[in-house]
């Protein structure tokens, strides 16, 4: 008999407006923000957008909704609770996971407690959120990473630390054991050479080699706002390592296409697991959402990380 289980991955939603500026939480890294959402950001990254395409996912009957960070843009206070106010208005935290993304911690402000606002949909409470951590969702383990730290102005870079890499390898390892479809989610591109080095995963290679241990079914993240596929060799088999577009962009600009996301359906059977992913969004500005693409997630690999 086989299971089928349907995973709809959203990302780099930055949603708006912008608002909540007051005096301490000015810096020079939030200045800077600031002014390139009012010259860019904000006519490219639409609520009504992003909106649309998780209405698309509810119709469809998805048995899960990941997000792999970016909900907001400069880290203030009014933008975690504007965030946590929109994910309540999707659905409750059992039904939809999140892990930040580097505008979620963008810079630090006091004792605030910033993402820990959105603790139940990393399936924990605030007090007790610790990354990485496991949530089981039907077949599916979710292996929910931060890869996201405050850095200096002109820098997006991420870091996981050799703990949390260790800690992800041990899971990874106990889910396999435990039979579960592995799907790690994190912000920046896991892999090296996947975007530029001020926007990179300092430690990459580090956490290329305990996914080249350890194995995974499928890896999602996102922050290039660009949807890509490449295949990490690993012990237990070839890794598929997807990126996400921006589920917001309501304008194309350059390499970065119209909002859409990655409906992911995992085949589980006594021969193992297939995936097929289908990607949905936009095709033209203002018209529906409709089906980009549709493959199995098998056979040739043209991007092979080795």
């Amino acid at each position: 008999m086989t299971q089928t289980f349907t995973l709809a991955h959203f990302s780099d939603v930055h949603l708006s407006p912008l608002t909540g500026f007051t005096p301490r939480t000015w810096n020079a890294k939030r200045g800077l923000g600031f002014f390139n959402w009012q010259r860019k950001r904000r006519f490219v990254h639409q609520r009504s957008v992003v909106d649309s395409l998780i209405a698309d996912a509810l119709s469809l009957n998805v048995d899960h909704i990941a997000i792999t960070g970016d909900l907001i843009n400069l880290g203030l206070p009014s933008e975690y609770n504007g965030a946590l106010a929109w994910l309540n208005s999707i659905a409750s935290p059992k039904d939809v996971t999140i892990v930040p993304g580097n505008h979620d911690i963008y810079s630090t402000i006091g004792s605030d407690i910033g993402v820990m606002r959105w603790a139940p949909y990393m399936g924990a409470e605030p007090e007790s959120l610790a990354f990485p951590f496991v949530r089981h969702v039907g077949p599916v383990a979710l292996i929910g990473l931060n890869s996201a730290v405050p850095t200096r102005p002109f820098f997006a870079s991420g870091r996981l630390g050799a703990e949390q890499i260790e800690v992800a390898r041990e899971l990874l390892e106990k889910m396999k054991a435990e039979g579960a479809i592995r799907v790690v989610l994190i912000h920046h591109p896991p892999l090296p050479g996947l975007t530029p080095t001020r926007r990179a995963l300092t430690d990459a290679h580090h956490f290329k080699r305990a996914l080249e241990r350890a194995g995974a079914e499928l890896v999602l993240y996102g922050h290039n706002h660009a949807p890509r596929i490449d295949w990490l060799a690993a012990e237990g088999g070839a890794i598929p390592v997807i990126c996400a577009g921006s589920a917001s962009a309501g304008v194309a600009r350059g390499p970065e296409p119209l909002a859409c996301y990655g409906l992911y359906t995992f085949f589980k059977s006594d021969a193992g697991v297939r995936i097929r992913r289908t990607l949905r969004g936009f095709s033209s500005m203002g018209g529906p959402v409709v089906k980009i693409s549709e493959e199995m997630l098998e056979g040739n690999h043209e991007n092979v990380a080795n």
